[in-house]
């Protein structure tokens, strides 16, 4: 596994740095942007010229020289904190980080901004901001049951939220159905063909299956971390049709649902809305996997690793204007070791979570993101986090996604900065050969100096 190496400084984040972001056509509303993403789905990329230069050009900014603007004395001095803190030995010498206030769309500080770097579960959020555009908040996944030839089929919709109580109700009803039909025997069966045979994505490795992500399939039980879910979950509901006197035969086995087949029964998942803001708080890398591939078929492309990063590209890039540049994604939960995201890409993620024209759609990824000392999430106390003479002033103020991964961290999120103005800000070091509870502990230092209570 190849490491990140240091770069020399750019010039392109200066102090006050104004951003210029395309501007959305339409009302702003879920059902507008995904408008928007189908109707550029629908222009091929060697046409991008028809559409006009903007819709596919890296906006200005970010990423590109900006004319300097003053800033106020309280920025100036948390860039100067910054300057200082981010070549704090703890984190090595590979660090980037970038802060930029929202308000007025300036880029207060920056550092090797640009540049590449692992982000780890930080790719979480390029996933979840495709997911919402695309699928739409309120979106729900179907698990359904079918029955035919003596059968009862357990249908996978890449719902991996679904649980042994909501396997109950589904066996429930079927029961019913089977009563009513004179039927006391059946095999049951099970249909996870809505994603193809699970693979590693590139930069993953063996050692990944089954604790830190299962192979990805679109059923799953109370999301158990096993080599087969589907056969799993399989399982879990002949038991239950069992219990209430139907007698299973055989095994649970894999079959494809005929067009015959019967609809007996279906569950429907919570919104997606819900489902994202569970899997920012835990960092859950099998959720994630799970909406990249629903993703990938919402906007109709094959239910895979590819298909899926595809689509985050365009969503990032043609709706939302987010440069691209060093930008290179292989998974959806940010596992991979060949992920590349610049600090500069994810703080321009994070943006448009202050912006209301985006808080129908994406305004769950901003409820969703740990909060500083919050515990059950990844900056919890039980996590080490913000629990260090200098970050403790910024317990409860400040709202990040984590990204963790041998020889990575990263912290990226927003915080109200000592201006009382949201402050949204992205750190990603790779390579730091220190205790990792050390460099988070760094990490923390930095997002206290932009909130301004670590003067």
């Amino acid at each position: 596994m190849t490491e990140v190496t240091a770069k020399t400084p750019e010039i392109t984040f200066l102090p006050g740095g104004r951003r210029r972001h395309r501007k959305l056509r339409g009302n702003g509303t879920g059902t507008g942007l995904r408008r928007a993403f189908v109707l550029a789905m629908a222009v091929p990329v060697a046409s991008a010229a028809l559409a006009g230069p903007s819709a596919f050009a890296a906006p200005k900014g970010v990423g590109a020289t900006a004319k300097a603007h003053g800033l106020d004395t309280s920025d100036r001095q948390m860039a100067k904190n910054l300057k200082t803190r981010v070549r704090d030995r703890r984190l090595g010498s590979n660090v980037s980080g970038v802060v930029l206030d929202a308000a007025s769309h300036t880029t207060v500080w920056g550092y090797h901004a640009s540049t590449g770097l692992m982000p780890g579960s930080s790719a979480k959020l390029a996933t979840s901001t495709a997911a919402l555009t695309v699928l739409g908040p309120q979106h729900r996944f179907t698990t359904k049951v079918v029955y035919g030839h003596g059968t009862l089929t357990l249908v996978g919709g890449g719902d991996r939220t679904l649980t042994t109580a909501d396997l109950a109700e589904l066996a429930k009803t079927a029961i019913a159905g089977l009563k009513a039909a004179g039927r006391t025997t059946v095999k049951v069966a099970v249909d996870d063909s809505l994603f193809p045979e699970p693979t590693l994505a590139k930069g993953w490795n063996d050692g990944y299956y089954p604790d830190t992500v299962a192979p990805v399939r679109a059923l799953v039980v109370d999301g158990r971390g096993v080599q087969d879910t589907s056969l799993d979950a399989g399982r879990v509901f002949a038991k239950q049709l069992a219990a209430d006197g139907v007698t299973v035969t055989g095994d649970v086995t894999r079959a494809t649902v005929r067009p015959t087949d019967v609809p007996v029964a279906r569950h429907r998942s919570a919104p997606l809305s819900g489902i994202v803001h569970t899997m920012l708080k835990h960092s859950d890398n099998n959720i994630a996997e799970t909406l990249l591939r629903m993703t990938a078929l919402g906007a109709g492309r094959p239910a895979t690793f590819e298909g899926g990063t595809q689509v985050v590209r365009q969503v990032l890039s043609r709706v939302y204007g987010v440069s691209l540049d060093k930008f290179e994604l292989y998974d959806g939960s940010g596992l991979s070791r060949a992920d590349r995201i610049p600090a500069a890409t994810l703080a321009q993620i994070l943006e448009l979570l202050t912006q209301p024209r985006h808080t129908h759609t994406l305004g769950s990824i901003l409820d969703g993101l740990p909060v500083s000392g919050e515990a059950g999430s990844t900056l919890g106390p039980e996590y080490g986090r913000f629990d260090d003479a200098h970050s403790m002033c910024a317990v409860g103020k400040v709202h990040a996604k984590t990204g963790t991964l041998t020889g990575a961290v990263a912290l990226s999120g927003l915080t109200r900065g000592k201006d009382g103005k949201w402050k949204v800000f992205s750190f990603v070091e790779n390579g730091a050969t220190g205790d990792p509870s050390a460099v988070k502990d760094a990490m923390d230092d930095l997002a206290a100096t932009v909130n301004g209570c670590y003067a």
